[in-house]
């Protein structure tokens, strides 16, 4: 709904949220900050920065952080002028957030009648790797008559076996996902983005994650789920160029519109688990269940990890078998997900699982085989998807001049 009170002053109103102010914080926060960055950005140290320019978005191919909010909103204005003032004052503040420093005037030393323009749970703190990832989900482009722009890979996703959806928390017109290695610098980072959409935006739902559960750095070690077993042992590495173009970048040639290109398509599922009944399964019944053992992750009948799995030694309804390229005539996708435990259902039993975040090149070729593949997996017993939503990628802020969804918005669209 959209908020119908009157706002206070602020040095929003008074100074106004576009460029001009927040250019004027970036400078009292330290002058201009190097913001460059590749195809593959290479791992940033603990606490570093992660640079925010680049072809693609940051947050996908970036090293897995440890920590995650993301937040789906939707879209409380149809004034299209609005919006995107909203889109250009939310990549200014990306950047500084992004590089460390506070929104606008910072959270305190301003006008004491007006409110402060960041929060200031941040200060102090180090960048922390945050990484910031904006996508435009399907009704966005029937507010804003942009129907003939809408990519055809843009899909309405087909009802899964054993969906049980909750409308709350699925969909949005738009999503960001902030990933860092501290939890405090990712709430902040969505938080104050919610503060400046005031009026313009309102958050649909958001779900924290924690203990990364897949890598996109192999030569590290392969995290857990929930369930105790490593998970994305054969994810795409941020530095396999080929297999990122292959797989998750749009490509010019594909067909779709060219605003998309450099950009990916994103997939967001919340996966309840089942924990207690998984608790009480035997480990034999577990590892026949995913086709991995317990302990080295190895599949079965193999010593390693990264051994290349035999897929007929593994039952029929194995998951890995099930999920594995090999079973799906090549559809791979590179996977961000992350734990989660949001208390209980009421009955005594955590409300826990993994919120799933697979990017692609295109959805019909990846999310959706994969998933429909999955109809006969043992571990469904164990899992249901309970929330979904897909959102298109942009590509990447290239420069100083340039804001999330440039290339729809403007009339190069």
């Amino acid at each position: 709904m959209t908020d119908t009170s009157t706002p206070s002053p602020s040095r929003r109103s008074l100074l106004g949220w576009g460029g001009a102010g927040l250019a004027l914080g970036a400078a009292a926060a330290g002058g201009a900050v190097a913001m460059a960055r590749g195809d593959d950005a290479a791992p940033a140290g603990a606490g570093a920065a992660v640079p925010f320019h680049g072809t693609h978005q940051a947050g996908i191919a970036t090293p897995v952080q440890d920590r995650l909010h993301f937040a789906a909103f939707d879209v409380t204005t149809d004034d299209r002028a609005q919006f995107v003032q909203l889109l250009k004052d939310w990549t200014e503040a990306a950047r500084l957030m992004t590089a460390g420093h506070p929104v606008g005037e910072g959270a305190y030393g301003g006008l004491p009648e007006a409110p402060p323009d960041d929060t200031g749970e941040a200060l102090g703190l180090k960048p922390s790797r945050l990484t910031l990832t904006i996508g435009f989900g399907p009704n966005l482009f029937e507010k804003f008559d942009l129907t003939d722009h809408r990519p055809e890979a843009l899909v309405d996703l087909p009802k899964f076996a054993g969906d049980n959806l909750d409308a709350t928390r699925s969909g949005g017109d738009l999503c960001v996902q902030a990933c860092a290695d501290d939890p405090q610098v990712a709430v902040h980072a969505i938080r104050n983005l919610a503060r400046i959409g005031m009026g313009t935006v309102v958050i649909r739902w958001s779900q924290l994650g924690f203990g990364k559960t897949s890598s996109t750095t192999p030569e590290a070690q392969t995290p857990r789920n929930l369930m105790g077993f490593k998970d994305g042992t054969r994810n795409i590495a941020g530095t396999e160029t080929d297999r990122l173009r292959k797989f998750v970048w749009v490509d010019g040639k594909d067909g779709g519109p060219s605003w998309m290109t450099g950009g990916s398509y994103l997939v967001a599922r919340r996966i309840r688990m089942h924990i207690e009944p998984w608790d009480r399964t035997s480990l034999q019944e577990q590892e026949d269940i995913f086709g991995r053992d317990k302990g080295e992750g190895a599949p079965v009948g193999k010593a390693k990890e990264r051994d290349e799995p035999f897929l007929k030694a593994m039952k029929p309804d194995a998951h890995v078998r099930l999920a594995h390229p090999d079973s799906n005539h090549g559809a791979t996708i590179l996977r961000r997900g992350y734990s989660f435990t949001d208390g209980t259902d009421g009955l005594g039993r955590l409300d826990a699982g993994l919120f799933f975040l697979a990017y692609q090149r295109d959805v019909r070729e990846g999310f959706i085989p994969i998933q429909r593949s999955l109809a006969t997996d043992a571990l469904n017993e164990y899992i249901q998807h309970v929330g979904s939503a897909l959102f298109a990628i942009p590509p990447g802020v290239r420069d100083k001049d340039d804001w999330w969804g440039r290339t729809l918005f403007s009339k190069e669209a």
